[in-house]
């Protein structure tokens, strides 16, 4: 094994050079030429890195800097996922940040800079590489979040957002520590052979699980660590909040797909309780609380504690009595859940800053009243959005919750399918009150909707990708299923 082997890490090194293109290009040009050209310079920033790890899919596994970072199908898969939605994050987001005086290269380079370190986290095979990628992402998100400095709203979201997020990473560093003195070890292949040693310290080893839990649920925004999602959502800019609520999500699954399945797999009897328990309490208290929202960012903060209920679904059913023999149908299925989830995300906050106007937040779910009337196309991809996300077919959220209830079910415990089932059908009602305003109300808002032509063209894709793909979703799914057996075979 080549211990350096820089091609693995390719992506990175071409995203972290185009990273500080963008940071130097907005420190040396005047203020005009950067206005008309940073936001379409960060854009052609992410081209190399995805041509790179375009060139790494159907590669074989390889591992860099002395087996710390590693480059499979799963990273390769979710590191494109990471790149798109980014790329379509700064779209839905040109005129709203150049309407609130964001339009700097700091928005930009920040987002790549998060980019990064949501890369490093999904290659990561050691922990501390691990928490490394995730600092690197929290830190530019906390600092994205605090860019409206004149906006207290903004500025106790991101205080909020900064304190629990330190108490998160503290968590997930203590646990870390308290594996490495339980084995001797920070490599996660190493962890993973260490628990059948005989030195090994198993008591150790369960309470950094516990803390690593602990963290991971943070990161996620699972109850009962949800506390910062909500004021989050709700206080950021609608660009800043699309940067939190989609590729750190792919992230998070690839996280604790490698904490937990690679490096915990002795564990996975006591963590998988661990992610039940809050795979119930997320299900349950995120559809529950989102009903009484008003504030469409913060029912959508609730709706997200849900869907990772549905993610943690996945996770939690991948070993059975000890069998690993339906571990990659619910991996898989956990991976093509967060994956559509982030693309329906996408959508939603797209629509929602489309909507939005210099002086005007469109925030608040009355301000969706009449939008048939004002806008027919973008009602209905927003109608497709909120299908997906209640789990309605044909779209793809619906195939993305079935696949998940497929791998429970095989584990044997019904009763937690029919909760999930239950508590979709009450989810259903807020996603499906929005079609209502739209579609039924009189309109209060008499505006045009203007959006530029990128925004247009990217929310008509973003829509017609989630109704495909709840059509055909084989070829996702499948892609998913490959990726997990061969991280799965490591």
């Amino acid at each position: 094994m080549d211990k350096l082997n820089l091609m693995a890490a390719l992506p990175e090194i071409t995203l972290l050079v185009a990273a500080v293109v963008v940071l130097l290009a907005d420190a040396l040009m005047s203020e005009g030429r950067r206005a008309a050209i940073i936001d379409r310079l960060a854009l052609i920033a992410l081209v190399l890195p995805f041509l790179a790890t375009i060139a790494q899919l159907g590669a074989p596994l390889q591992y860099a800097f002395n087996g710390m970072y590693v480059a499979d199908a799963l990273s390769t898969l979710l590191k494109l996922c990471c790149q798109l939605a980014v790329a379509v994050t700064l779209v839905y987001a040109r005129s709203y940040v150049s309407e609130r005086d964001m339009h700097k290269g700091e928005f930009y380079s920040l987002a790549l800079f998060a980019l990064l370190g949501q890369m490093v986290m999904i290659s990561a095979a050691n922990l501390l590489v691990v928490y490394m990628g995730l600092e690197m992402m929290s830190l530019s998100l906390y600092a994205l979040a605090a860019m409206r400095r004149n906006s207290p709203l903004s500025s106790e979201a991101a205080m909020k957002y900064f304190v629990l997020g330190a108490i998160a990473s503290g968590f997930l560093l203590y646990g870390i520590s308290m594996i490495y003195g339980g084995t001797g070890n920070l490599a996660l292949s190493a962890i993973a052979r260490a628990y059948d040693l005989p030195g090994s310290n198993h008591t150790v080893l369960l309470f950094g699980t516990v803390f690593v839990v602990a963290g991971l649920a943070f990161k996620f925004g699972a109850v009962p660590f949800h506390m910062w999602l909500p004021d989050v959502y709700q206080g950021t800019p609608t660009a800043v909040t699309l940067l939190i609520a989609g590729a750190p999500k792919l992230a998070a699954f690839a996280m604790a797909f490698r904490v937990l399945v690679e490096g915990l797999g002795g564990v996975a009897a006591d963590w998988q309780q661990m992610l039940l328990i809050l795979a119930v309490l997320s299900l349950g208290i995120g559809n529950i609380v989102a009903i009484a929202q008003t504030n469409l960012k913060r029912m959508l903060a609730y709706s997200t504690i849900s869907h990772v209920g549905f993610v943690l679904l996945g996770l939690a059913a991948g070993v059975v009595g000890g069998n690993m023999n339906s571990a990659a149908p619910a991996y898989s299925a956990s991976m093509f859940y967060v994956i559509i989830y982030v693309l329906t995300t996408l959508g939603t906050f797209g629509v929602i800053q489309v909507l939005s106007r210099n002086g005007f937040e469109s925030e608040q779910i009355s301000d969706l009243k009449g939008l048939n009337r004002r806008s027919p196309w973008l009602a209905l991809v927003m109608l497709a959005l909120m299908f997906s996300l209640a789990g309605i077919p044909p779209a793809a959220g619906f195939f993305a919750k079935l696949v998940v209830l497929q791998a429970v079910i095989n584990t044997g415990q019904v009763w937690l399918a029919v909760f999930a089932v239950m508590m979709s059908l009450v989810g259903a009602f807020y996603y499906l009150r929005i079609v209502k305003v739209m579609y039924f109300d009189e309109a209060t808002e008499t505006a045009a909707v203007q959006a530029g032509q990128g925004a247009r063209a990217t929310l008509a894709i973003n829509g017609f990708l989630v109704l495909a793909l709840g059509l055909v979703p084989g070829p996702l799914l499948n892609a998913c299923i490959d990726a997990v057996r061969q991280a799965l075979a490591f």
